[in-house]
């Protein structure tokens, strides 16, 4: 099993971000890195290291890298998704798009380039982990009230997602600031330059395919065998829709 990340009441001040690099000089690199920047670094050099890891160890963010001996940064994110939502930055010396849009579309939160820029990095590590770490306090925030659509209730303060039939709904940190977007402006087409201005908070390199690919996971995780009208319509050459009315509570 998989610890998720830790609230922060009781979270120490050193986030704990876990390296998964088969390279050991950039390995060596990215926990000196981190070390410096005040973060708790662990690493693992393969899939197989990375389970007995997060087997022992609560982590808050993974740092993945795509090419991996054995089963690769994809198919372990993949896995990861299966049990957990901590945050993941995808690393890759790979240009390809098809890969950026691979790694999103598996759930990962952020997916850099190498070579990357030190501060870059670092800059987004942080970010990511401000979002999910305010997220996962216990308390709601005052001025966030719950959310109501067409038999879904969403939590802004927990930043949490039920189901018609009650069930808590996996999202990543971007899904989740995508589908707060769609409801805090419901029944109203959201242009694309606004939902990529949303995303570049979340991803390094956004465009119109990222959003797609948010877009169409979101989408399949609204969906519910016999709704009449999906919740999220393409509004050809401009956006896209939210087509359920939303009440506040």
């Amino acid at each position: 099993m998989i610890a998720l990340p830790r609230d922060l009441a009781t979270a120490p001040l050193a986030s704990t971000v876990l390296v998964v690099e088969d390279d050991p000089a950039l390995r060596t690199l990215l926990m000196r890195l981190l070390r410096e920047e005040g973060f708790q670094p662990l690493s693992a050099a393969h899939g197989a290291e990375m389970a007995r890891v997060l087997e022992t160890n609560t982590v808050d963010l993974i740092l993945l890298d795509v090419m991996l001996p054995g089963s690769n940064g994809f198919d372990l994110c993949r896995l990861v998704r299966r049990e957990s939502d901590v945050p993941i930055v995808m690393l890759s010396a790979r240009h390809d798009e098809t890969d950026r849009l691979i790694g999103l579309e598996l759930g990962a939160d952020d997916y850099i380039g190498k070579p990357f820029s030190k501060k870059e990095l670092i800059a987004r590590i942080r970010a990511i982990l401000r979002r999910t770490q305010t997220g996962s306090q216990s308390s709601q925030p005052r001025g966030h009230q719950r959310m109501t659509f067409s038999g879904w209730s969403l939590d802004p303060g927990r930043r949490e997602l039920l189901s018609p039939d009650g069930a808590f709904v996996d999202l990543s940190g971007a899904e989740f600031d995508l589908l707060l977007a769609f409801v805090s402006s419901p029944q109203r087409v959201i242009g694309r330059e606004r939902l990529l201005e949303m995303s570049r908070a979340r991803l390094s390199d956004a465009s119109d395919r990222s959003i797609d690919v948010l877009v169409s996971r979101l989408r399949r995780k609204l969906a519910v065998v016999g709704q009449a009208e999906p919740l999220l319509r393409t509004v050809r050459g401009v956006g896209y829709i939210f087509t359920a009315a939303v009440e506040r509570r």
